[in-house]
């Protein structure tokens, strides 16, 4: 999933499918081209975020207007751009 036009989606119930993440995007009018739910890679369930990717600045302004704060599945998502993923070193390793 490419970094560009990403959007961030948070507080997710967490049995939340992509499918059905697409759907809300795609009811507010919202055109999606990827669509992923984080999940914990040892248990396989949602970690209850994820990633929608749109194809311009635009409707990625748009898709946040429209969703950000929005009732979904009975939680208030939490949507904004995305961030890069911060580099991990030896530093931020716990001992």
């Amino acid at each position: 999933m490419s970094q560009e036009n990403k959007i961030y989606v948070g507080n997710l119930e967490y049995s939340v499918t992509d499918e059905e993440l697409k759907g809300f995007f795609e009811e507010k009018g919202i055109q999606t081209i990827e669509v992923k739910i984080v999940q914990d890679k040892y248990t396989g369930k949602s970690k209850g975020f994820g990633f929608v990717s749109v194809d311009s600045e635009d409707t990625l302004n748009k898709a946040i207007e429209a969703t950000n704060g929005q009732d979904f599945k009975g939680r208030p998502l939490r949507v904004n751009k995305a961030r890069p993923p911060r580099e991990r070193g030896m530093r931020d390793r716990r001992y």
